[in-house]
């Protein structure tokens, strides 16, 4: 076991923060509590499972197998306590009513830095273009059929699994991923993707723009995609999911009252926000607000029999 003890800054959400790498209920790469959470994750060094924990002024991080010492190493940047990053409770220098009131209401959440990119590359080719629930069935299936235990401390079964290792996505034909319900041209992406997977590793080193746009350069990588990676991967203060089916009227309806919106519109809200319009995202889904449901909603897929 590998341990350390990182000192907050202010105030720190733990589950608020760490809540974009759940996928639905039931994900069994990552398990939170209110002041606990265990992730299993891929890191150069091997697999590891780490394991958060909140105390009084206090976060401590400890990790088990191959890859712990490097995701021990990583954890503040994974919470965004290192570098320090300005706590959403305050959001110095804007000015909004709207945001500072839900930042009170959620202080200390973080933007996430994983530094695992091919994990939140093959979650977010998963959710192109359907539901989420379509989305999180297919991650599921993945997890269970192809993964493998996480490393776990001696005597502690936690339950949690590793998604595949890319050598194994990039070895399945991809009529393997059609029971799990997964088209060829994703099926295919995700084992295009994992061929690579180093490649795209390395963009954790690469400045923002460069690492965008080495993202932006591979066909069926589009810019939602990017974003959904850069959000969670590569700790992107600033992104943003142009393309989204939900987010346009969230922001809409939260910051302007209107009940639907383009991209544009979006864009248009947010400039305010500029350099942290993810931050201000993540505060608008933590809110509970929805835009009023008007004419159909997406309809779910289900492509196993076909």
């Amino acid at each position: 076991m590998t341990r350390r003890v990182l000192p907050l800054d202010g105030p720190f959400d733990l589950p608020g923060t760490l809540a974009p790498l759940v996928r639905g209920r039931g994900d069994r790469t990552i398990r939170i509590a209110s002041r606990e959470a265990w992730w299993a994750t891929r890191t150069a060094a091997g697999p590891a499972t780490l394991h958060l924990s909140l105390a009084p002024g206090t976060l401590s991080a400890e990790a088990w197998g191959p890859g712990a010492e490097l995701v021990v190493e990583r954890a503040g940047r994974l919470v965004g306590l290192e570098p320090a990053r300005q706590p959403t409770g305050t959001l110095a220098g804007i000015d909004d009513t709207r945001i500072s009131g839900l930042a009170r209401r959620r202080p200390g959440v973080r933007t996430l830095r994983t530094e695992a990119v091919f994990e939140a590359l093959v979650a977010a080719i998963l959710e192109q273009k359907v539901t989420g629930a379509e989305a999180h069935r297919v991650w599921h299936g993945l997890v269970r059929r192809h993964g493998e235990p996480a490393p776990v401390p001696p005597g502690h079964d936690v339950g949690l699994r590793l998604l595949p290792a890319p050598a194994t996505l990039a070895a399945l034909p991809y009529y393997a991923f059609h029971p799990l319900g997964l088209e060829r041209r994703r099926a295919d992406l995700i084992r295009a993707v994992a061929a690579r997977a180093s490649w795209f590793e390395a963009i954790v080193d690469l400045p923002l723009p460069a690492a965008y746009a080495r993202l932006l350069a591979v066909p069926g990588i589009g810019p939602w995609t990017a974003a959904e990676v850069a959000v969670r991967a590569l700790g992107d203060d600033d992104a943003v999911s142009v393309g989204d089916f939900h987010i346009p009227n969230l922001v809409a309806w939260v910051l302007a009252g209107e009940p639907r919106a383009d991209d544009a519109r979006m864009l248009e809200l947010l400039e305010p926000f500029r350099g942290r319009r993810a931050l201000v995202i993540r505060l608008l889904e933590l809110s509970g607000s929805m835009a009023p449901r008007r004419g159909p909603r997406l309809a779910p897929r289900r492509i196993e029999g076909i």
